[in-house]
């Protein structure tokens, strides 16, 4: 028997709009709902009979309700179809947001509407933005955050020079207080180019779940017997690969932020886990590259945050503190350290519910292994005689730094450019050590100097300087294991511990 063709495409009909992914839904002229497709549980949370016989008024977003109007009116006036976003309210209270499709049919003198959940494809969108913003955020940031650092360079360099020359008593104390305040905003430009994801790294392969374990005691007497501290950590972690001094400044940044959340009182737990990151994971939304990693999760019973602040968290210097109560930098901080590791950080809160921060760290690979130094231990002020050439751009911090290694007893020749150092090194070496910065104008940065310079003398002793990581900067992605490296700002004894390590190796 031949089955009716009407018949046939009634059946595939009914049989696409049982098995939609996408709501369907047919309304009438005065907008009540006449049939509603089985996916309306998934994406509403109501079965197709609660909606039916209801008006859409009753479902839709409230401030969406107007220009819903509109397009039903455009589509039956014009014969045409229609595609329009609006927002229905889920059955749990929350809003859907969804694209919609929708035609009159004079005929049957209904609207058929076809509208996809936007949901997971609009929280991408919101993650990318916000990624973007942050990376804006995250230039200007360690843009400045460098300036800052050439400039204390110069004030702590030029007020140690200065304190060795005064006997004052009260002299000596007020620059004692004026160099206190220096190192307090090197470690906020610290802060700023870790965000920046242009600190320094010194990363190892270390075991997780010994640091955090290490660490409980510090943490219970940091946040008080109001406080209840617990730890659950796997016995299988795989060990990772990153820098545990601000893995461990990660920790105690979240545990304080946690502590500013529960003024009352609370509970603190801090877990270690395996976890592994795959493409599905970055289509919901999770913007960590995909890989292995070892997990850190810490979370409290404290007040929680809301949406618009989440959006913003990691931003330097926001801070829902009141004034004088913090920095705002703590989980900038984290969320730079993290990324700068090849990880990431995922943040959920609810207000009344607490917060969860977890730092994904790679895990480490076979091939990694510890880094240990081979540098001998030296004197503070351990100097010498050997010729040092100098390249600096920045005129006042090449002037401190030659006073410095002048006061150490070396014979020091600073020049602005590499061309220049490249040249006195050809007419008047050789020297004993460069000590170049890396940012440097003109056709060699310092790394480039560096590789120039061991060509004109082989076996040339080699120290850079930079407020930003290596990585950071576009050629010398392999020069942290080919130079030794002196963040700035640095101090005297910091600069004569290193010259001199650096020339005894």
């Amino acid at each position: 028997m031949t089955i009716p063709i009407d018949s046939a495409e009634q059946r595939i009909n009914q049989r696409l709009f049982e098995t939609s992914l996408d709501l369907i839904l047919v309304v009438d002229r005065k907008g009540t709902f006449v049939r509603a497709s089985p996916s309306s549980m998934r994406i509403l949370g109501y079965e197709p009979a609660e909606m039916i016989g209801l008006s859409a008024q009753r479902f839709l977003f409230p401030e969406d309700l107007d220009s819903t109007r509109r397009e039903m009116r455009l589509a039956r006036r014009r014969h045409e179809s229609r595609t329009f976003d609006c927002r229905y309210v889920h059955k749990q209270g929350h809003v859907v947001p969804l694209s919609w499709k929708g035609v009159w049919s004079e005929p049957e003198e209904q609207y058929f509407f076809i509208g996809r959940d936007m949901t997971a494809l609009l929280e991408i969108e919101r993650q990318r933005h916000r990624s973007q913003r942050l990376e804006a955020i995250g230039q200007l940031t360690g843009g400045i955050a460098h300036d800052f650092n050439n400039l204390l360079s110069v004030i702590i360099g030029n007020l140690e020079l200065a304190q060795r020359n005064l006997t004052d008593p009260e002299a000596l104390h007020r620059l004692s207080r004026v160099e206190q305040a220096a190192i307090r905003g090197a470690e906020l430009t610290s802060q700023l180019l870790a965000f920046a994801r242009r600190q320094p790294l010194k990363s190892k392969v270390f075991d997780m779940n010994e640091v955090v374990a290490g660490t409980m005691d510090l943490l219970q007497r940091t946040l008080g017997d109001s406080i209840t501290v617990q730890s659950r950590l796997d016995p299988k972690l795989t060990r990772t690969f990153a820098d545990p001094t601000l893995f461990e400044s990660a920790l105690l940044n979240l545990a304080i932020n946690s502590r500013d959340a529960m003024r009352g009182g609370g509970k603190l737990v801090v877990e270690t886990l395996n976890a592994t990151v795959d493409d599905n994971a970055l289509k919901n939304g999770i913007d960590i590259p995909p890989g292995d990693y070892c997990v850190l999760s810490v979370s409290d019973t404290g007040v929680g945050m809301d949406a618009d602040t989440l959006v913003r968290v990691f931003e330097p210097f926001f801070t829902t503190k009141a004034p004088g109560e913090g920095t705002g930098m703590g989980l900038s901080m984290v969320y730079g350290f993290a990324n700068q590791s090849n990880g990431g950080v995922k943040i959920y809160s609810e207000p009344g519910l607490g917060t969860t921060v977890r730092i994904f760290l790679p895990c480490a690979n076979a091939d990694a292994a510890t880094t240990t130094s081979n540098s001998r231990i030296v004197t503070p002020d351990a100097g010498g005689r050997e010729r040092v050439l100098v390249a600096e751009d920045n005129a006042d911090v090449r002037e401190v730094v030659e006073a410095q290694l002048d006061d150490l007893g070396y014979r020091v020749s600073a020049v602005e450019t590499g061309e220049a150092a490249l040249e006195l090194l050809k007419r008047d070496g050789p020297f004993g050590l460069l000590f170049t910065d890396v940012m440097m104008p003109g056709r060699y940065n310092g790394i480039d100097l560096a590789r120039a310079a061991l060509d004109v003398q082989p076996g040339l002793k080699v120290l850079l300087t930079s407020g930003f990581a290596l990585a950071a900067i576009g050629s010398a992605d392999a020069a942290g294991d080919e130079f030794p490296l002196l963040t700035k700002p640095y101090s005297r004894s910091e600069l004569a511990s290193k010259v001199r390590s650096v020339l005894d190796t």
